[in-house]
């Protein structure tokens, strides 16, 4: 089976390979000059490499405002600026976040950019980087397409002398993430053989991102998702992926085992926990972040960030030495212990009545304060806040996980799934039953889509998936309008998508569309 998968990944990596090869080198546009002096040098297409990622670093800081606080997992109280608005489907497309968020991709696309229309001259110790550009290109416009729709798919460096972007129309979904997937799919033939760095784009995340790709679009083709995930899954080993997970041993109680199974779910975040396991059975201390946790075998890909108090400074946990600055910058405060202070990482109550200690054991104590879950038993006005990022002020070290093992496993399940209410496919099955086993829940033994969705929200709780989850399993009107109903928010089925910015818009008058409900 394993070699059959090999097979298939090694097909997959050449021909995607030899698409990728048909364009001629451009070297025309101007700003590319200087891009020619820098790529003389010996580690020219490392550092323009480190600068894609360097960029990327920006991406994650609002987009908790734009996703997750506008799923049903998350919402802000009535004190803080426009943020009350996002979280009641109340957005308007002159909102700072709107156009940053896409902005910041749109930087890290252009960088990756210049690394592609000059991949032919990439020596053969940087073929990598062609791959890392690829990789970072395809993840941004598919940031972009899940969060505005139609959106241009940029594949050059623009020049801002010349009407370029009039060549870059809005596409229609599924254009765009046929050319997501054809990315990713050329990004696996350049990264073939790299060593695995998990701070850096792999072929075993590109697989996995582009299986994601094929599920996440308007008609999803779970056949190809489920090959390039199970070649994945099956060799999960030689690709040096695993869950965290401690197996239980003769003679450990059922608070004990959890305890166990909370300090792995909260490794997984790179979060160490200083306390014991009280008397109660109930894990008794407080989290922090610990850069010795962060780069573990359940992180496929991930951006690293370091806690300083300097303008520039080094991530130095990333092994990446003195090759990513970043301006000081953690990748959401709104999602660390002070984010309190803007009020928008407020469980809400749909999400309180699924995510208790009762239900469930181990995520529960690595994700939620619960003094003050305990204090909203008795008083439903008390804010719950979220403490899965526990870094302590604006500048956080807390890396951001773009994906991870956990993520690959249940996307199989989904894939085999294939878009029916029920399976009990034993792939599927033991796919599932893995994750289920690190929440310390029971097994399954019969997968529908609902528990599959279930499943999704409390174990990915503030990675800013909910809402993706909701539009790709075909629930998002059915779950969000009960939601904004229940809560007396403003959700209609355009929302399910943010405005395309305004500031866009006026760029180009008369080219660019709103989005319906805008």
């Amino acid at each position: 089976m394993k070699k059959i998968y090999i097979n298939i990944l090694v097909c997959f990596s050449v021909i995607a390979f030899f698409t990728s090869c048909e364009e001629e080198l451009d070297l025309q546009n101007p700003t590319a000059l200087s891009v020619e002096n820098l790529l003389k040098t010996d580690n020219g297409f490392q550092l323009l490499s480190n600068g894609v990622l360097d960029a990327y670093q920006k991406v994650p800081a609002n987009e908790f405002l734009l996703i997750e606080l506008r799923s049903d997992n998350s919402r802000a109280n009535s004190e803080n600026g426009n943020f009350p608005a996002i979280a009641a489907y109340n957005v308007d497309p002159n909102n700072g976040d709107v156009a940053t968020f896409y902005s910041n991709n749109m930087h890290t696309i252009k960088h990756a950019n210049t690394i592609i229309v000059n991949r032919f001259l990439a020596p053969e110790n940087q073929q990598y980087t062609v791959g890392e550009a690829y990789f970072m290109r395809a993840l941004c416009h598919f940031n972009l397409v899940r969060a505005y729709q139609n959106v241009p798919y940029i594949d050059k460096v623009l020049d801002v002398t010349k009407d370029d972007a009039l060549d870059y129309p809005q596409l229609p979904e599924a254009e765009v993430y046929e050319k997501i997937i054809n990315d990713f799919r050329t990004s696996v033939a350049y990264l073939d053989g790299r060593e695995l760095n998990r701070y850096r784009p792999s072929q075993g995340a590109a697989l996995c991102m582009a299986a994601k790709a094929y599920l996440s679009q308007p008609n999803p083709n779970y056949q190809e998702a489920e090959l390039l995930l199970a070649s994945v899954v099956e060799n999960h080993d030689a690709f040096g992926f695993d869950l965290i997970y401690t197996e239980r041993t003769d003679g450990l109680t059922d608070p004990e085992h959890f305890y166990n199974l909370v300090l792995d779910y909260g490794h997984v975040l790179g979060n160490s926990f200083s306390g014991s396991l009280g008397d109660d059975g109930v894990p008794d201390g407080s989290w922090s972040n610990e850069p010795g946790l962060e780069r573990n075998k359940e992180v496929i890909f991930s951006m690293a960030y370091d806690l300083v108090s300097s303008d520039n400074y080094v991530t130095s946990d990333s092994g990446l030495d003195d090759q990513i600055e970043t301006d000081s910058e953690s990748h959401s405060f709104a999602m660390t212990l002070q984010g309190p202070s803007n009020g928008v990482n407020i469980a809400t109550t749909d999400l309180l009545d699924v995510m208790t200690p009762e239900l469930q054991p181990v995520r529960f104590y690595a994700s939620l304060n619960p003094n003050e879950y305990t204090a909203y038993l008795s008083d439903p006005t008390i804010d719950v806040f979220n403490t899965r990022f526990p870094t302590d002020g604006e500048i956080g070290d807390n890396d951001w996980v773009v994906l991870r093992y956990a993520d690959v496993l249940l996307l199989y399940a989904e894939a085999i799934l294939a878009g029916g209410e029920s399976t009990t496919d034993a792939r599927a099955i033991a796919a599932f039953n893995q994750v289920r086993a690190r929440a310390g829940l029971e097994d399954v033994v019969n997968l529908t889509k609902q528990v599959l969705l279930d499943e999704r929200r409390v174990e990915f709780l503030y990675e800013n998936q909910r809402l993706y989850d909701l539009i790709r399993f075909g629930e998002a009107d059915k779950v969000l309008t009960e939601f904004s109903r229940e809560n007396s928010l403003f959700y209609t089925n355009e929302k399910k998508y943010l405005p395309f910015p305004q500031r866009e818009i006026d760029n180009l008058p008369n080219f660019y569309d709103q989005n319906d409900g805008y």
